[in-house]
């Protein structure tokens, strides 16, 4: 039985982590290295730290906070943003993530997922997919990307199938139909990849309740739960959620 594992998000912009925080404890509600040392100690399985790049001064400042972030915190911490080759992948993974997720670098050259996986291995690599509805698609779902303005008139799953193949440990698909809603995740995008991949898939975008989180496991075949904003919100207790999905019955990483 597979281990559902939680995983808080922290969506930065300029160094900050933005989607407003207010954390009692913490000096600085921004600050994404109070943030992470504080999730740890909630009991978060990993962390995610996403869209650090998206701006020009991006690469050095990517670094210095990855380093920061990744000096406080002992669980797996993915970064993507702004990766656009393989030194990049290179430079964040010596900088002390434990995976780097891509997205439209590796939609525009997707040797760049193969060559990754072979050179650092696959459980360090996750691709992410954004995707939204289209009847056109054989599965139903269209690949997107530039934060799902962008239309490529490509399957989403037959996507995330090749990713797969390609080398990918972890695909991390998100409905831009959903994304920051917290109107629940989008079940039947998480369920239409987790049937034809192997590897861990990540439930992304749109959760609000703690009936999201299980149902993303319990019906829509995700092995890990990334939120944001109902984590940074205090909406969702970390500890609370584990124990909410404990008993309902699913397997679930850490202890109480």
């Amino acid at each position: 039985m597979r281990q559902i594992k939680i995983m808080p998000c922290l969506d930065m912009k300029d160094g900050r982590v933005v989607k407003g925080v207010h954390f009692v404890d913490l000096k600085e509600a921004g600050d994404p290295v109070e943030n992470a040392a504080f999730y740890q100690k909630e009991g978060a399985d990993e962390l995610a730290m996403l869209d650090i790049a998206a701006t020009l001064e991006s690469r050095k400042t990517r670094l210095t906070w990855v380093k920061k972030v990744a000096s406080v915190i002992d669980i797996p911490l993915t970064v993507g943003g702004g990766i656009t080759n393989i030194e990049d992948v290179e430079l964040v993974l010596q900088a002390g993530a434990s995976k780097v997720s891509m997205n439209s670098a590796a939609v525009k050259t997707p040797a760049l997922i193969a060559e990754a996986a072979k050179k650092f291995g696959s459980d360090k690599i996750t691709v992410a997919i954004d995707a939204k509805r289209n009847k056109t698609m054989p599965s139903g779902f269209e690949l997107v990307v530039s934060g799902g303005t962008k239309p490529l008139a490509k399957d989403a799953v037959e996507w995330a199938k090749k990713c797969e193949e390609l080398g990918a440990g972890v695909i991390l698909p998100t409905s831009m139909d959903g994304d920051g809603t917290k109107a629940g995740y989008d079940i039947a995008f998480i369920k239409a990849i987790s049937s034809v991949v192997k590897v861990p898939v990540v439930a992304s975008g749109g959760a609000g309740r703690l009936e999201d989180f299980y149902e993303a496991a319990a019906k829509g075949g995700a092995s890990i739960l990334l939120a944001a904003s109902v984590f940074h919100f205090r909406i969702v207790n970390i500890r609370e959620l584990k124990n909410y999905l404990r008993g309902k019955g699913l397997s679930v990483a850490g202890g109480k």
